[in-house]
């Protein structure tokens, strides 16, 4: 009876040792099995900007890893310039291509709702990304990722009024682009609170130097202007360049929406009073991740919530660990 118990007991660790040392084997085929069934999923992710602005091309880079890391097909689109019916265009040609999920940027949500709807109506799982955050759900979205724009004006304006800003400058790069009208929105109403006023100035960045003078000629228009936002790492140059040709550079302070290598810098050195950082590099990211994970799994995260990325301030005391960062095209 003993020598047969100790045989069995002998057995069951034989077979234990036997599957645990094929625990590994196991798990590296399963991982195999896993990225062999994902090199099949095509993704196209479709937003208002080109992989060639500054802030796109690191929302391109975190699509452009996820899609590695993961194994799956993502397609990265957009149209030459801020162009809604454009937009509409390549989104209706997406849907027609019966992707298995989409990302979707939503600037105007009037002028892309029905191309959008029709991807919703033909069964495509789709988020909407970066801009959206008012829209998302009416449009039939499973989720949003990005930061809420209200909000981060609203944070930008609570700051400079901190800061001691009376009248600040709202430099609208894309007007009629809704997520930037809520930026000045929110910028407003955190000045209030202190009893400070904005003012919004439309410009075009397609033309920098008109820009610069826009802002040089607002300034000389109305002297109790004392602080800038700008709504993106490229209207923050023309600022600045308006800035060194007026003589009420230093009693002016700048801050602005997003990074660049040069706004990272000019933070750095004190030009700049703060950098809103909405980690776009997440915003790819994520969308790829999430959309990967909901085909294999129906699950969704959020909570019927915004997945946030943002906003995050970058100032002078921590601007050069995340120009390090920048460099590698993370941030």
């Amino acid at each position: 009876m003993q020598i047969g118990a100790m045989g069995r007991l002998l057995a069951l660790a034989a077979a234990f040792w036997a599957c645990s040392g094929d625990g590994a084997g196991r798990t590296q085929e399963t991982s195999r099995a896993v990225r062999s069934s994902r090199d099949s999923l095509r993704i196209i992710v479709v937003t208002h900007g080109q992989s060639s602005d500054p802030f796109w091309s690191v929302v391109a880079n975190g699509v452009e890893d996820a899609a590695e890391e993961l194994g799956v097909r993502v397609e990265y689109q957009a149209p030459n310039t801020f162009d809604m019916v454009r937009m509409g265009q390549l989104i209706e040609a997406a849907v027609a291509s019966r992707p298995h999920a989409l990302a979707i940027s939503v600037p105007d949500p009037d002028a892309l709702g029905p191309s959008i709807r029709a991807a919703v109506e033909a069964g495509i799982p789709a988020i909407s990304i970066n801009s959206g955050d008012q829209s998302w759900k009416r449009l039939g979205f499973l989720g949003h990722i990005g930061q809420t724009e209200y909000e981060a004006g609203r944070a930008a304006g609570e700051r400079f009024a901190a800061h001691g800003a009376k009248r600040v400058l709202c430099v609208n790069q894309e007007v009629g682009n809704l997520s930037l009208d809520l930026r000045c929105r929110g910028l407003a109403d955190g000045l209030s609170k202190a009893g400070a006023t904005m003012q919004v100035l439309g410009v075009s960045l397609a033309d920098p130097e008109d820009a610069t003078q826009r802002i040089k000629s607002a300034l000389a228009r109305d002297s109790a202007v004392d602080a800038i936002l700008t709504l993106g790492p490229t209207g923050a140059q023309p600022a600045l360049a308006a800035l060194r040709e007026t003589e009420r550079r230093d009693r002016i302070a700048i801050g602005t929406f997003d990074l660049s290598p040069e706004v990272l810098l000019a933070v750095r050195n004190g030009q700049v009073l703060f950098a809103i950082d909405q980690q776009p590099y997440l915003q790819g990211y994520l969308a790829v991740v999430v959309l990967t994970k909901y085909l294999e799994t129906r699950t969704m995260p959020g909570g019927g919530e915004i997945i946030r990325t943002g906003p995050n301030f970058v100032t002078k005391e921590n601007a050069a660990d995340v120009i390090g960062l920048s460099e590698r095209g993370i941030r």
